[in-house]
């Protein structure tokens, strides 16, 4: 009589298998963090999220191998899965790109499309280094963030009109607050600099209009994340 009837089912996949697979996504999932790593931008790049893309593609694999053809392990699975809740906020929307790429590495390999998964992380990383070094969809006016304080009885309607038409191609007031217990007015604009090269001299400008008050220009903010 058997006390117990457990069914290994380790027989569906070889030791090979789980080897190549393993250093397989190993492989392309460590390129892809040496693209990423070689065509960040800003200042978010964190040595952590690349080495997790690593382990994702490999976790992914063994999950796909685990899976195989068996529909009811898939449901499990992803009945598991969605317990799980991630709290910590995507800096970059380029950073999903990638958090997708290895996923999709590691079910190619996973399911043993082990061509397709080569193929695939060739043409895209290309296709990534392409966009990255010719500077593909970059706007030909820069946009930047413009905070400028002003006192609270000085009436700031058109008050930068002319130094914006000097050396701005287009500006638009985007806030006002109030601060400084109301004694200033915080005014928010986002400005195009004709020329990146007079940024000094526009806020030195800036700031013999308002009283000397506190300017401040974002003047990396498409490149920069904050």
């Amino acid at each position: 009589m058997d006390v117990l009837n457990v069914q290994d089912l380790t027989f569906t996949f070889s030791v090979p298998d789980i080897v190549v697979s393993l250093l397989l996504s190993f492989a392309l999932c460590s390129a892809i963090g040496w693209v990423y790593r070689a065509t960040h931008r800003g200042a978010s790049y964190t040595q952590s999220f690349v080495q997790t893309l690593v382990l994702n593609g490999m976790v992914v694999a063994v999950v796909m191998l685990v899976i195989g053809s068996n529909v009811a392990r898939a449901f499990a699975l992803v009945g598991s899965l969605s317990i799980i809740r991630f709290r910590n906020a995507v800096k970059e929307t380029r950073d999903v790109g990638f958090i997708f790429f290895t996923m999709a590495i590691g079910m190619a390999v996973g399911t043993q499309f082990y061509l397709l998964a080569v193929i695939t992380m060739v043409v895209i990383s290309l296709i990534i280094v392409i966009m990255t070094r010719l500077n593909w969809y970059a706007r030909g006016s820069v946009s930047q963030i413009l905070q400028v304080e002003v006192p609270n009885n000085v009436a700031f309607d058109g008050l930068f009109d002319r130094l914006f038409l000097q050396y701005t191609g287009s500006s638009e007031l985007i806030s006002v607050d109030s601060v400084q217990n109301g004694t200033l007015t915080e005014l928010t604009y986002t400005v195009g600099l004709k020329n990146q090269g007079k940024v000094q001299e526009f806020v030195s400008g800036i700031k013999k209009l308002n009283g000397n008050n506190r300017v401040t220009l974002l003047a990396g903010y498409n490149g920069t994340d904050l």
